[in-house]
């Protein structure tokens, strides 16, 4: 799932206001950030195969410590902890670990059965839901839709950098995503995991800079 993770990010702005998008977003993809890193380290893999789903051309076969469900659960509790230690917000800390969580959770639904339950176990679980092009279509857009709409209601913009910097944001995401769609496949190597991690870290940092130019509404 790629919008998916971002509209939990942008929704969960409601339950922590005070908690930064950034935060929320690093929180969302932790996961997928972490994914890249190892593999550049050799320690998960994944390869080619067009047509495995009819969405995602990749057999994702050996990445449990960062996507297996017990490493969700550290990750969580790991990032929530650090927040809490530099913030001292208990209600935030919460926010933020329920998020990386939603990680696993949303990727259980898009994912086919690649997802371990822990470190080296042999149950794989997932839905599926990306052998369907159109219900992928449709669940992605319906929650970016709501975490948009949910962040607007409890944001708004103080300058043009929180309006037009901001949608520009979106505007960006939705077009990678129906990008995605019209790619190629291409193999992993080095260099595209390397621009992979980099242009992650670049559409967080712009959600949070949007995010600083807007404040809270008052209720």
């Amino acid at each position: 799932m790629f919008l998916g993770h971002y509209a939990v990010a942008l929704a969960a702005k409601k339950a922590a206001p005070k908690t930064s998008l950034g935060t929320l977003l690093i929180a969302a993809q932790l996961p997928d950030l972490l994914f890249p890193l190892f593999i550049l380290l050799g320690i998960e893999h994944l390869r080619i195969a067009p047509g495995i789903t009819v969405v995602f051309p990749m057999d994702l076969y050996d990445y449990p410590l960062s996507h297996s469900l017990l490493a969700g659960l550290l990750w969580s509790a790991a990032l929530a902890f650090l927040y809490y230690v530099i913030r001292k917000e208990k209600r935030g800390a919460t926010i933020v670990g329920l998020v990386v969580i939603s990680h696993w959770i949303l990727d259980f639904i898009t994912h086919r059965p690649d997802l371990s339950l822990g470190f080296g176990t042999g149950t794989y679980v997932g839905l599926g839901l990306w052998n369907s092009l159109a219900g992928t279509l449709i669940v992605e857009s319906a929650l970016f839709v709501i975490g948009i709409i949910l962040y607007i209601r409890t944001t708004k913009a103080g300058d043009r950098i929180g309006s037009i910097g901001f949608w520009a944001w979106i505007g960006f995401l939705a077009s990678m995503y129906a990008g995605s769609f019209f790619g190629s496949d291409s193999s992993i190597d080095t260099l595209s995991t390397i621009l992979l991690m980099v242009g992650s870290w670049a559409i967080i940092l712009w959600g949070c800079w949007a995010d600083k130019h807007r404040a809270a509404r008052d209720v």
